[in-house]
């Protein structure tokens, strides 16, 4: 080789190895001063708003900012333009070891981090965590390469099980470590890698009829998506035609958007929440009808109307009257329905009730009411509403559906009056009546019907009994009445007629009258029985308890506790008289509340009578009723004291004290609505009739039985018989 040669070759490795050095002293610092100043304001892990991603800078050098001189052209002078900084690529150990311990800490650089995703926890900022071999970590966003665009609008994005590479910035948020803002380079899909082998081909009715644990793949339109706290896709609702079935799993809604065609792959369940499950199943409610540890294994990504003219269609109060034990949780119908709208203190509840305004239930939100804001053009007003009884809230005292809204229409509803009198007898003539009578309830029955929410007014409403032996309907004192006379069954047929129009409904009741009185105690001598004893007690029915399920059953020796269940509340009416069976016993074994537990109606002679007030305490103040040893049993005792109401309100509760001007007493209440009927008279200086109360055994409390107007008029607590 020529020594020229030799001598050019050595001084081109001279110039590499000069360009190499240059490029290494630019690793120290990788951040434009923008990036550097965006990052120490935006959001930390803790906020709800992520960060606008137009307040990222989209300066950063791009690898077309540092190509090499055009090859065709030689530049005998040195480039000006700086060489890019390369990003440092670490393991998530290391990422968890820079944002070191202490709070506060945020990179000044962006790091490459290598990964796959394990979760989506909010799929509209692209908030995830990812894991490689060395551990995991928290993305608190993602956005494109240059920062311009958040994950949400993404055209094609990463999901569970996909492998990322991502540029990071680092932070220690308040003990937190975490990528505080991560843009995507490049992701590797890894979806269709699912064995759907051990899935077996099903349509949605067929998943529906399952058995639990059967795994199944079905297809369909995604109709709604439901969302848990955080406003993180927590499932959603997959409809073909007539059948529609929920798909539990956050991942997989991560995945979707209303309108695709999707084909899932899942294990049918039936969901109860954990403590509710001994409730559900008592009252045999199976739960949610749904498909868990869903996988989507197809999805087309279109805008797809799901909606079908074989979707059923039902009113609310059919579905409202379907027994629990039947299986059409997560079906959709189609109802023309009532939405409103109640805001709260930091929540929103939204109603969906029949045409009557009050037949139906609130719908069941983890995110205060946020995921439903879309309802609030339709508050109000009566439209077309697809929805669904998505599961059924379970407690000792029954089972309340909640519900799902699909979707709503707005289409001008206008009641057609020539229906009045259906709505007069099926609404309001009929739910009068019981199916069954074991006394004589001497009823005072509707005549006329009216509606401002439909537009008319005085619909004529008759009755007829086909066997006045049994029941017999009277006109007494101008008031229309019906009376049980013997044991048998009669129908009554409700008839409604309006501008011609009429419209007729039968009902078939069953009378019992006992042929004696059933044997059974005072109320003072059920007090005074041992805790544990099975007792039978006669008495009248008070005002409602508080926090419980029931009411004070009260006669001239006493007032004691009942507690019983809602199926039975729905029978009974303040004066009232019954018979009671139930355990004398304690709220907390052997202290708290005196009370009658797992009470049943034995016999309801009915009436309108009024309770005694014999065994109250009058001449006390509430001074007195506070001082009250709280070691010695008070939950018997009703005291008769003049006091103000006064109440405080917090995002979730409403605390409620009745006061004398030197002490307050706290009532026992457990939520906003309890003792709401009290919010009118806030204020005021009333007559209160207080029991005391300590379910908690916590210390006495107190209950309200009703109060007294300075112009005499009484307000009965009726909370549990509404």
């Amino acid at each position: 080789m020529k020594l020229s040669k030799i001598l050019a070759l050595l001084l081109s490795l001279v110039m590499l190895f000069s360009l190499f050095a240059c490029d290494s002293s630019n690793k120290v610092d990788n951040t434009s001063t923008e990036e550097k100043k965006e990052t120490t304001t935006s959001a930390g892990a803790d906020s709800d708003t992520e960060t606008d991603p137009t307040s990222e800078s989209t300066t950063e050098p791009t690898s077309e900012s540092t190509s090499a001189p055009d090859s065709e052209t030689e530049s005998d002078t040195e480039s000006t333009t700086p060489p890019t900084p390369e990003v440092k690529v670490i393991t998530i150990a290391e990422a968890l070891a820079l944002c070191g311990e202490e709070a506060g800490y945020i990179s000044e650089e962006r790091y490459e981090i290598h990964a796959t995703i394990k979760t989506i926890t909010n799929a509209q900022y692209g908030a995830m965590v990812i894991y490689d071999a060395t551990g995991e970590i928290s993305v608190y966003g993602t956005y494109s390469a240059d920062g311009a665009i958040a994950y949400g609008s993404f055209d094609e994005k990463p999901y569970k099980g996909d492998d990322v590479v991502l540029h990071c910035i680092l932070q220690n948020y308040n003990g937190t470590k975490e990528i505080q803002n991560a843009r995507l380079i490049s992701f590797t899909s890894n979806q269709g890698n699912f064995d759907a082998s051990a899935y077996k081909d099903a349509t949605i009715a067929e998943a529906r009829a399952a058995a639990v644990g059967d795994k199944v793949k079905v297809s369909g339109t995604v109709a709604a998506i439901t969302y848990a706290n955080g406003m993180k896709p927590s499932g959603f609702i997959l409809v073909n035609g007539a059948d529609s079935i929920y798909v539990y799993n956050g991942d997989a809604a991560a995945m979707v958007s209303v309108g695709n065609n999707v084909t899932v792959a899942g294990s049918k369940t039936y969901w109860v929440l954990a403590d509710e499950q001994n409730y559900a199943a008592s009252f045999g409610y199976k739960g949610c009808n749904q498909l868990e540890d869903a996988t989507v294994i197809s999805n087309d990504k279109g805008n797809n109307d799901w909606v079908s003219t074989s979707v059923p269609t039902a009113t609310v109060k059919e579905l409202m009257d379907k027994p629990v034990s039947e299986d059409f949780t997560s079906q959709i119908y189609k109802a023309t329905a009532l939405v409103t709208k109640a805001p709260g203190n930091g929540f929103i509840n939204y109603y969906i009730n029949d045409l009557d305004g009050e037949t139906g239930s609130y719908v069941y939100t983890q995110c205060n009411g946020g995921d439903f804001a879309w309802l609030d053009e339709f508050d109000g007003k009566i439209c077309t509403v697809y929805f669904t009884v998505i599961n059924a809230k379970s407690t000792k005292s029954g089972c309340v559906y909640r519900l799902l809204p699909v979707k709503v229409v707005d289409e001008g509803f206008t009641f057609n009056t020539d229906n009045a009198p259906e709505f007069a007898v099926k609404y309001h003539g009929l739910t009068q009546f019981g199916t069954s009578y074991s006394g004589n309830p001497e009823l005072e029955l509707i005549t006329s019907v009216s509606s401002d929410l439909l537009g008319f007014s005085d619909v004529a409403v008759s009755y007829t009994s086909d066997n006045e032996k049994v029941i017999k309907i009277e006109t007494v004192d101008g008031k229309k009445v019906m009376s049980c006379l013997e044991s048998g069954t009669a129908s009554i047929t409700v008839t409604a007629t309006f501008n011609g129009n009429s419209y007729s409904e039968k009902i078939t009741i069953t009378v019992n009258l006992p042929k004696e009185e059933v044997p059974s105690i005072s109320v003072s001598e059920a007090i005074a029985s041992d805790n544990g004893t099975s007792v039978t007690v006669k008495g009248i029915v008070g005002p409602s308890l508080i926090n419980q399920i029931g009411f004070y059953l009260i006669d001239d020796s006493g007032v004691i506790a009942v507690l019983t269940d809602n199926a039975t509340m729905d029978t009974l009416t303040v004066g009232n008289e019954v018979i009671i069976q139930g355990t004398r016993k304690l709220s907390k074994d052997t202290d708290g509340q005196i009370c009658l537990g797992s009470s049943t109606v034995v016999q309801n002679n009915y009436g309108a009578h009024d309770y005694s007030t014999a065994a109250f305490i009058t001449g006390k103040t509430v001074s007195n009723v506070t001082a009250l040893d709280g070691d010695v049993s008070h939950t018997t005792e009703v005291y008769v004291v003049t006091g103000t109401i006064r109440q405080e309100s917090t995002n979730f509760s409403m605390n409620t004290y009745v006061g004398d001007g030197t002490s307050e007493l706290l009532l026992y209440a457990g939520g906003k609505t309890q003792y709401a009927w009290l919010t009118p008279y806030v204020g005021q200086e009333v007559t209160i009739e207080l029991a005391v109360c300590d379910w908690n055994n916590k210390g006495n409390k107190g209950c309200v039985l009703s109060i007294t107007l300075a112009d005499g008029t009484k307000i009965i607590n009726t909370y549990n018989f509404e």
